[in-house]
């Protein structure tokens, strides 16, 4: 039999697709421009809409192609950004570490992520432009991790412009859904039907179909 074409091979092991959001001018686009093509540019990214870019990693021995789509901030395209949260499998909640309302308004990003978002989606706390300067710092780091706790996830400083910590976030986040995936694998078992023997009559006829039904 003719091997299957090369086209039906798929060249991953896990697709995942994440989800960038926060406030307009937090970076998104810079980190997304950082870690999926290793660039960086000074000039303001308006997202109309919604973008992605794929990027394949390899992670504890298996080729991950992740998916990252990046959401305007702006309200008026709140409607078709939260079109995009249900088939996310993680999400970056990302804020300007230099400016307060960004990170305050996080809160109503959640709510939208509960509204919109599968109750297992992998989230992520971003504190972005740790680059700048201490003096223009609205938001401590320790206010960030205060919050991560809160919600039970994790959080990272990051800088688009100088690199940190951009590789960690995206590799913390697809480390923690493989994980999740590959635990939900192994919890699924094979559905058996106990096949009783027909001597044991009709009363072992209904044990059978309750098994088939629990199984279904």
């Amino acid at each position: 039999m003719a091997a299957p074409p090369a086209r039906a091979r798929a060249d991953y092991d896990y697709l995942i697709k994440l989800l960038l959001i926060g406030d307009s001018g937090v970076g998104k686009s810079c980190l997304l421009l950082r870690f999926s093509d290793g660039s960086f540019t000074t000039s303001f990214i308006t997202t109309i809409g919604i973008d992605f870019k794929i990027r394949t990693i390899e992670l504890d021995g298996k080729r991950i192609k992740l998916q990252i789509w990046d959401t305007a901030g702006q309200e008026r395209f709140r409607t078709i950004t939260t079109a995009y949260y249900r088939g996310a499998m993680g999400i970056l909640l990302v804020y300007d570490v230099t400016d307060e309302s960004s990170f305050n308004n996080i809160r109503n990003w959640i709510r939208n992520i509960e509204q919109h978002a599968s109750d297992n989606v992998n989230k992520i706390l971003v504190g972005n432009k740790a680059d700048m300067d201490e003096s223009k710092r609205a938001v401590p780091t320790s206010k960030g991790q205060a919050l991560a706790d809160e919600y039970g996830i994790k959080f990272f400083e990051t800088s688009a412009k100088t690199n940190l910590n951009v590789e960690q976030v995206f590799f913390s986040i697809a480390r923690d859904i493989k994980q999740r995936l590959a635990d939900t694998d192994t919890r699924a078992e094979p559905t058996t039907i106990k096949i009783n023997q027909p001597d044991q009559g009709a009363g072992a006829g209904q044990a059978a179909q309750r098994s088939a039904c629990c199984g279904s």
